[in-house]
């Protein structure tokens, strides 16, 4: 089997998807635009093959590289990046291969606009917010109109994360929204107050669940980047059963097959008309690749398994092997950025939680703006030792 694996070095931890697909017979074939010495020893050794471009954003840079690799080892039988940023490519090289284990160009739609998502969710009988893509101020307040005022988040109908999304409280928001639009399609959507939770799963190539996580996120992943604050967030091992419902149903609707998936949801703290009572789950988006960062390695300590080898499985046996060990375990990633002064040093954060600490890391600069610069990540009992060590490594220095 030959895998073909677009930018394998990004983020770091991605080494481990290669590695276990080579540990399974594949050929793992990698693109990027890394030098081959600058990649790290672990993803060497996975690779069969590495072919360096320029530009990844030069479509027949890439074009040409597959190319290669079909004409030295045969036909393609993945090509995958397990990158949002990278979807429509991977989809255009799937379709100018003949490659059929991945989505198509023109299956793209459903899974990028967030405007097209609604009537998904609607089909699989999933509580979601009403939106509208806004052309101008005059649709906006239309908008507005309909849904009784104010507040609304506004933000790319196509776009990754927190980008360019906006609050907007009233007429004053609105009109300096529309002065700084970029000329790009944004939905207008209906505030829900509520916490975001996702769904995360590996389907096999008839969209059923090989393994499921749930991840708790802050209220507004956007106050992050607009306000500088710093992130904390966990994985659980336990899913809601709600939200394990609603996420299946998902699976099925946007026809996900044979992926690594990452859906977001409302949980409600407020009662809403037409939404949902508190507690209960309200549709936010869909993500068709693994949660960010280094949430795939959270989920293994969370679990106790190995996602990497979930996914290696999923490819080449279409099933699953490796159990979960890890019970009802809370693994929690804690944030701190170079633009605050925090109380305690990093070595006091070592020795009083060292033997929890399973990650500490600088974060890659494209990721700093959401994620924070510097990061720990413990694996704790409960959800009050998660607030716990969020609140020791991020308290700030007076």
């Amino acid at each position: 089997m030959n895998f073909v694996f677009i930018s394998p070095n990004f983020p770091h931890t991605y080494w481990q998807f290669c590695d276990r697909l080579h540990n399974r017979g594949v050929n793992v074939l990698g693109i990027g635009d890394c030098p081959y010495d600058n990649l790290e020893e672990p993803l060497k050794a996975s690779l069969t093959e590495y072919y360096k471009v320029d530009n990844m954003e030069d479509y027949d840079q890439v074009y040409r590289a597959v190319a290669y690799f079909a004409f030295r080892y045969g036909k393609i039988d993945w090509l995958e990046s397990n990158n949002e940023y990278w979807l429509e490519q991977d989809a255009m090289l799937r379709r100018d291969f003949n490659i059929t284990t991945g989505v198509q160009p023109d299956e793209l739609a459903l899974w990028k606009s967030k405007s097209a998502m609604k009537p998904v969710y609607k089909e699989a009988g999933i509580p979601t917010a009403r939106n509208h893509r806004i052309t101008d101020i005059d649709a906006a307040r239309e908008f507005l109109n309909e849904i009784g005022g104010y507040p609304v988040i506004v933000k790319p109908d196509i776009g990754v994360g927190a980008a360019d999304t906006w609050k907007l409280e009233n007429d004053e928001d609105l009109e300096a929204f529309f002065d700084y639009k970029p000329d790009v399609p944004y939905v207008m959507e209906e505030f829900v107050v509520g916490n975001i939770y996702s769904y995360d799963a590996i389907c096999d190539s008839n969209g059923d669940v090989l393994f499921e996580s749930s991840n708790w996120f802050p209220p507004s992943v956007a106050d992050l980047v607009n306000l500088d604050l710093e992130l904390t967030y966990y994985v659980t091992a336990t899913v809601p059963e709600q939200l394990r419902d609603y996420g299946r149903r998902a699976l099925k609707a946007f026809k996900v097959k044979s992926r690594f998936v990452h859906f977001e949801f409302f949980r409600l703290t407020e009662a809403r008309k037409n939404l949902g009572e508190v507690g209960e789950f309200v549709g936010l988006e869909v993500n068709m690749r693994p949660a960010g960062g280094y949430t795939p390695d959270m989920m293994d300590y969370g679990h106790q398994t190995d996602v990497y080898q979930i996914y290696a499985e999923m490819v080449t046996d279409d099933t699953r092997f490796v159990p979960d060990l890890g019970g009802d375990k809370y693994c929690v990633y804690a944030s701190r950025k170079d633009s605050h002064k925090y109380a305690h040093s990093h070595e006091e954060i070592m020795e009083r939680y060292g033997e929890r600490i399973v990650m500490a890391e600088r974060m890659p600069e494209v990721l700093s703006g959401a994620m924070g610069n510097d990061m720990y990540t413990a694996v704790v009992a409960s959800e009050d030792a998660v607030r716990e060590f969020a609140d020791f490594v991020q308290l700030r220095a007076e």
